[in-house]
């Protein structure tokens, strides 16, 4: 029972990881798209739309968080002890436990504050003003740019919470030894 837990929460860590993957793929598209788009009507057209920088920058957000947590999903991210976590028994659980220790110290505040602000007042979380305000030049609200911030918080945390749970049942891949 724990062990097909462990694997259904690994199976949905995965599949939304390549949604994630994918999303950030578009986003960088939409930038290379905008930036381009800028350079061309600018230099050869003499007439730059206003909309192509803060397009550019938006699709940069949701590139890069998006890319942040395929990447931890990935374990590309930047660790003290590579490959140790991963390993069964021993420091392997310790040290993964420390690094989740280190992950939620992180992550739980920022999704906490986009969701609520003083007195636990939704309308003044990161989120809840967002919705209030419109891009400057792209005739959305700020909430279609901002939203990727705890998206990408929470997908991490999945992705720590399923490790952790593939590492608990011993269902983990045990890395390759280093090559010298």
């Amino acid at each position: 029972m724990i062990h097909a837990l462990a694997r259904g929460l690994d199976r949905t860590s995965a599949v939304l990881n390549a949604v994630a993957l994918i999303g950030a793929v578009l986003a960088v598209l939409v930038m290379v798209y905008a930036a381009g788009w800028q350079v061309i009507a600018r230099y050869v057209l003499s007439s730059p739309p206003v909309w192509t920088e803060e397009l550019a920058r938006r699709a940069m957000v949701w590139a890069g968080m998006l890319g942040a947590s395929a990447a931890f999903h990935a374990g590309a991210d930047p660790v003290l002890f590579p490959g140790a976590a991963a390993r069964r028994g021993g420091p392997g659980m310790a040290l993964a436990l420390i690094r989740a220790a280190g992950v939620l110290l992180f992550a739980v505040p920022v999704i906490w504050f986009s969701l609520f602000g003083p007195n636990l007042n939704m309308a003044r979380g990161f989120l809840g003003r967002s919705m209030g305000r419109m891009a400057e030049m792209i005739p959305l609200p700020m909430i279609w740019f901002t939203a990727a911030v705890p998206l990408a918080f929470a997908l991490i945390l999945l992705h720590l919470f399923a490790r952790l749970a593939m590492q608990a049942t011993g269902q983990l891949p045990q890395p390759e030894p280093d090559m010298p």
